[in-house]
């Protein structure tokens, strides 16, 4: 199924495309763009992404309090969800209730279902790195102070009601439009510039 093109996806020819040598052209021209690649076998050219850069597994959660708000950090002068890399050994929903609880200072009350994957890629000390986020529903009920990891990088954790995502969708990354997209908190994302 291909994206609608309202959507801001560019679509990539999957003949030539290698992701290492394209990778800092993409970067630089397309800021934040979500791009596709059309191909016959999805799961044999991740596969192929995979062995040519580095994969890190992460995981987090899109938490939802008691009166329907969204929990949201700030960090690196983006709006995010919390999340980070899993520990080895570490199993995926174990890993996004510890992420998000070092990253905003809260227990989370319940873990729901998976929403979505994601992928996005990055450089980190000259190597190229895909990481894969399984993003999860989680509950919370509690009424413990927000409290940003700043050694993280966090300087932000704040609340946000579904009707104020716009200000989230403003200024974040393509991954996290995805996961929202997914919960339909947000319609008819605009393509990014």
């Amino acid at each position: 199924m291909l994206p609608k093109p309202n959507k801001g996806y560019h679509q990539l020819d999957n003949q030539f495309f290698d992701l290492k040598s394209i990778y800092a052209q993409i970067n630089n021209q397309h800021q934040n763009q979500r791009f596709f690649i059309l191909c016959d076998d999805a799961k044999a050219m991740l596969k192929k992404l995979v062995k040519s850069v580095i994969l890190i597994e992460a995981a987090g959660g899109l938490v939802k309090n008691q009166t329907g708000e969204y929990l949201f950090i700030y960090r690196n002068d983006k709006w995010d969800i919390p999340k980070g890399k899993l520990e080895k050994g570490e199993k995926k929903k174990e890993g996004a209730v510890r992420e998000v609880e070092e990253e905003c200072g809260i227990s989370v009350s319940s873990l729901g279902k998976k929403i979505i994957n994601t992928y996005h890629v990055y450089e980190h000390k000259g190597n190229l790195v895909l990481k894969k986020t399984y993003w999860y529903n989680m509950g919370y009920k509690g009424s413990e102070k927000l409290k940003p990891q700043l050694e993280e990088g966090i300087t932000e954790v704040r609340w946000f009601d579904k009707g104020d995502v716009a200000e989230i969708k403003a200024n974040t990354y393509p991954s996290i439009l995805d996961v929202l997209e997914k919960k339909k908190l947000t319609k008819d994302t605009p393509a990014p510039l």
